[in-house]
Protein backbone atom coordinates (compact mmCIF):
# COMPACT_ATOMS: atom_id res chain seq x y z
CA UNK A 1 0.00 0.00 0.00
CA UNK A 2 1.39 2.99 -1.13
CA UNK A 3 2.22 5.96 1.62
CA UNK A 4 0.45 9.44 0.88
CA UNK A 5 2.58 12.06 0.41
CA UNK A 6 3.71 14.05 3.27
CA UNK A 7 2.72 11.22 5.84
CA UNK A 8 5.76 9.70 8.03
CA UNK A 9 5.94 6.18 9.40
CA UNK A 10 7.93 7.29 12.48
CA UNK A 11 4.63 7.56 14.25
CA UNK A 12 4.11 3.36 13.23
CA UNK A 13 7.14 2.79 14.72
CA UNK A 14 6.94 4.04 17.91
CA UNK A 15 3.66 2.52 18.34
CA UNK A 16 5.41 -1.25 17.52
CA UNK A 17 7.86 -0.45 19.93
CA UNK A 18 5.44 0.48 22.82
CA UNK A 19 3.34 -2.09 21.56
CA UNK A 20 6.30 -4.99 21.60
CA UNK A 21 7.42 -3.53 25.31
CA UNK A 22 4.55 -2.88 27.45
CA UNK A 23 3.78 -6.77 27.74
CA UNK A 24 7.56 -7.48 28.58
CA UNK A 25 7.35 -4.15 31.04
CA UNK A 26 4.38 -5.90 32.56
CA UNK A 27 5.80 -9.27 33.08
CA UNK A 28 8.58 -7.93 35.18
CA UNK A 29 6.00 -7.98 37.70
CA UNK A 30 3.84 -10.48 36.91
CA UNK A 31 5.32 -12.70 40.02
CA UNK A 32 4.78 -9.84 42.67
CA UNK A 33 1.03 -9.84 44.61
CA UNK A 34 -0.54 -6.68 43.74
CA UNK A 35 -1.60 -5.60 47.57
CA UNK A 36 3.02 -5.64 47.54
CA UNK A 37 3.32 -3.97 44.13
CA UNK A 38 0.57 -0.83 45.06
CA UNK A 39 1.03 1.09 48.34
CA UNK A 40 -1.94 1.86 49.63
CA UNK A 41 -3.72 5.40 49.68
CA UNK A 42 -1.72 6.34 52.91
CA UNK A 43 1.04 4.60 53.96
CA UNK A 44 2.79 6.31 56.46
CA UNK A 45 6.49 6.20 57.27
CA UNK A 46 7.29 3.82 59.88
CA UNK A 47 8.84 7.14 62.24
CA UNK A 48 5.58 8.50 61.60
CA UNK A 49 3.77 5.58 63.32
CA UNK A 50 6.08 5.31 66.21
CA UNK A 51 5.68 8.88 66.99
CA UNK A 52 1.89 8.06 67.25
CA UNK A 53 0.90 4.66 66.90
CA UNK A 54 -2.62 5.28 68.60
CA UNK A 55 -3.37 7.32 65.25
CA UNK A 56 -2.66 4.24 62.96
CA UNK A 57 -4.05 1.06 64.17
CA UNK A 58 -6.23 -0.66 62.24
CA UNK A 59 -4.71 1.33 58.79
CA UNK A 60 -3.41 -0.73 55.70
CA UNK A 61 0.63 -0.47 55.39
CA UNK A 62 2.91 -1.65 52.79
CA UNK A 63 6.25 -1.89 54.42
CA UNK A 64 9.71 -4.12 53.18
CA UNK A 65 13.16 -4.47 54.27
CA UNK A 66 15.85 -7.16 55.91
CA UNK A 67 15.02 -9.86 57.52
CA UNK A 68 16.55 -9.71 60.95
CA UNK A 69 15.50 -12.59 62.89
CA UNK A 70 12.46 -15.36 62.75
CA UNK A 71 10.67 -16.57 66.20
CA UNK A 72 8.16 -18.71 65.91
CA UNK A 73 5.44 -18.84 68.76
CA UNK A 74 2.50 -21.33 69.62
CA UNK A 75 -0.16 -19.74 67.13
CA UNK A 76 1.98 -16.99 65.22
CA UNK A 77 5.45 -16.44 63.64
CA UNK A 78 7.13 -12.87 64.02
CA UNK A 79 9.89 -11.85 61.31
CA UNK A 80 11.53 -8.99 62.58
CA UNK A 81 12.61 -6.26 59.61
CA UNK A 82 15.35 -3.68 59.29
CA UNK A 83 12.77 -1.58 56.74
CA UNK A 84 14.05 -0.15 53.90
CA UNK A 85 13.06 2.26 50.89
CA UNK A 86 11.46 0.21 48.79
CA UNK A 87 11.38 0.66 45.15
CA UNK A 88 9.60 0.29 41.86
CA UNK A 89 6.88 -2.70 42.22
CA UNK A 90 7.44 -2.75 46.57
CA UNK A 91 11.42 -4.25 46.33
CA UNK A 92 13.13 -2.82 48.58
CA UNK A 93 16.67 -1.40 48.15
CA UNK A 94 19.45 -3.46 49.87
CA UNK A 95 21.91 -0.74 49.38
CA UNK A 96 19.38 1.80 51.01
CA UNK A 97 20.24 3.14 54.95
CA UNK A 98 17.46 1.28 57.41
CA UNK A 99 14.80 3.29 58.44
CA UNK A 100 14.10 1.78 61.14
CA UNK A 101 12.79 -1.98 62.35
CA UNK A 102 9.32 -3.47 62.86
CA UNK A 103 7.82 -6.91 62.93
CA UNK A 104 5.77 -8.85 60.61
CA UNK A 105 2.90 -11.15 62.46
CA UNK A 106 1.53 -14.17 60.47
CA UNK A 107 -0.79 -16.68 61.30
CA UNK A 108 0.67 -20.07 61.90
CA UNK A 109 4.23 -21.19 61.56
CA UNK A 110 6.67 -19.88 58.81
CA UNK A 111 10.13 -21.99 58.65
CA UNK A 112 13.16 -19.95 59.22
CA UNK A 113 15.11 -21.51 56.90
CA UNK A 114 13.06 -20.44 54.39
CA UNK A 115 13.06 -16.66 55.26
CA UNK A 116 16.83 -16.86 55.97
CA UNK A 117 18.63 -13.25 57.76
CA UNK A 118 19.63 -10.52 55.24
CA UNK A 119 17.02 -11.65 52.93
CA UNK A 120 14.42 -9.30 51.41
CA UNK A 121 11.06 -9.06 52.05
CA UNK A 122 8.06 -6.96 51.60
CA UNK A 123 4.94 -7.58 53.41
CA UNK A 124 1.47 -5.70 53.54
CA UNK A 125 -1.45 -5.44 56.11
CA UNK A 126 -2.69 -3.52 59.01
CA UNK A 127 -1.07 -2.23 61.66
CA UNK A 128 -2.27 -4.52 64.97
CA UNK A 129 -0.19 -3.16 67.47
CA UNK A 130 3.35 -1.35 68.81
CA UNK A 131 5.24 -3.11 71.24
CA UNK A 132 8.64 -1.70 73.05
CA UNK A 133 11.78 -4.12 73.00
CA UNK A 134 14.87 -4.20 74.12
CA UNK A 135 17.88 -4.07 71.46
CA UNK A 136 20.23 -4.89 74.20
CA UNK A 137 19.95 -2.06 76.98
CA UNK A 138 18.08 0.31 74.59
CA UNK A 139 14.47 0.17 74.91
CA UNK A 140 12.82 -0.08 71.15
CA UNK A 141 9.24 0.64 70.10
CA UNK A 142 8.52 -1.96 66.95
CA UNK A 143 5.54 -1.60 65.02
CA UNK A 144 3.67 -4.95 64.47
CA UNK A 145 1.86 -5.87 61.31
CA UNK A 146 -0.46 -8.09 60.70
CA UNK A 147 0.03 -9.88 57.53
CA UNK A 148 -1.78 -9.98 54.94
CA UNK A 149 -0.03 -10.43 51.51
CA UNK A 150 3.78 -10.78 51.54
CA UNK A 151 6.56 -11.41 48.76
CA UNK A 152 9.86 -12.59 49.45
CA UNK A 153 12.71 -10.97 46.28
CA UNK A 154 15.46 -12.98 45.06
CA UNK A 155 18.90 -12.19 45.73
CA UNK A 156 20.39 -9.91 43.63
CA UNK A 157 22.77 -11.92 40.74
CA UNK A 158 26.64 -11.40 41.52
CA UNK A 159 29.02 -11.30 38.70
CA UNK A 160 31.13 -13.97 38.55
CA UNK A 161 34.83 -12.91 37.70
CA UNK A 162 37.36 -15.37 36.31
CA UNK A 163 40.86 -14.71 35.66
CA UNK A 164 42.27 -14.12 32.20
CA UNK A 165 43.30 -17.21 30.22
CA UNK A 166 47.33 -18.01 30.49
CA UNK A 167 48.23 -16.97 27.13
CA UNK A 168 51.01 -19.23 25.77
CA UNK A 169 53.91 -18.77 25.77
CA UNK A 170 53.91 -15.16 26.55
CA UNK A 171 51.77 -14.90 29.71
CA UNK A 172 48.75 -13.15 30.23
CA UNK A 173 50.83 -9.75 29.91
CA UNK A 174 51.91 -10.17 27.21
CA UNK A 175 51.09 -7.04 24.79
CA UNK A 176 49.64 -4.51 27.67
CA UNK A 177 52.50 -2.60 28.55
CA UNK A 178 54.75 -0.59 26.26
CA UNK A 179 58.25 -0.84 25.23
CA UNK A 180 60.27 -3.95 23.73
CA UNK A 181 61.06 -5.60 27.07
CA UNK A 182 57.52 -6.90 27.72
CA UNK A 183 57.09 -8.17 24.43
CA UNK A 184 58.10 -11.15 22.10
CA UNK A 185 61.41 -9.84 20.29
Amino acid sequence: MPIARGVSRVPMRGLRLWAVSLPLLAGCAAGVPSAIREAPVSNPALSEVQRQPERFIGQPLRWGGTILAVRNHARTTEIELLARPLGQFGEPDADAEGLGRFIAEFAGFKDPSEYPTDRRLTVAGRLARVEPRSIGEFTYVYPVIAVDALHRWADPVQPVLYPAPFMYPYGPWYGRYPGPWYGPW
